[in-house]
């Protein structure tokens, strides 16, 4: 359960401090769940720095850092073929990725986070799937 945008952060936070290279985190919530808010902290987790913001016009941006993360978005993908365009495999080679709106996306095996909007600041976050090396 996460109480405001700094509560979704810090969970980001924890979770990447454990993530690791070929790491998949698809993540589904409606628009305005925190999707972009957990990355925020999951790259922090994670050892990148700089400003983490929304690749929706932009589908990927990546981050350096400990583990460098790729950070996409689906929402504006009109075919799923079109992650193959993305170079995602070459990026899990030394990287993790987070991939908002991951429900347009069939990767049996990966571990999803799910957000339910339960009030204005109130969100249920449902992590399934995940590697047994994560720490939530």
């Amino acid at each position: 359960m996460s109480h405001g945008e700094a509560e979704t952060e810090a969970a980001g936070e924890r979770l990447g401090t454990s993530l690791q290279a070929g790491d998949v985190l698809l993540l589904n919530g409606e628009l305005g769940a925190g999707k972009t808010a957990f990355v925020r902290g999951l790259a922090r987790g994670a050892g990148c720095v700089g400003d983490v913001l929304s690749p929706t016009f932009q589908l990927l941006r990546l981050y350096g850092g400990r583990v460098p993360l790729a950070h996409v978005d689906l929402y504006r993908l009109s075919r799923p073929s079109d992650v193959a365009d993305l170079g995602l495999e070459e990026i899990l080679e030394v990287g993790a990725a987070a991939i908002e709106w991951g429900d347009r996306l069939a990767w049996p095996g990966v571990a999803s986070l799910e957000f339910e909007v339960l009030g204005h600041s109130v969100r249920r976050l449902t992590l399934t799937g995940a590697p047994e090396h994560w720490s939530w």
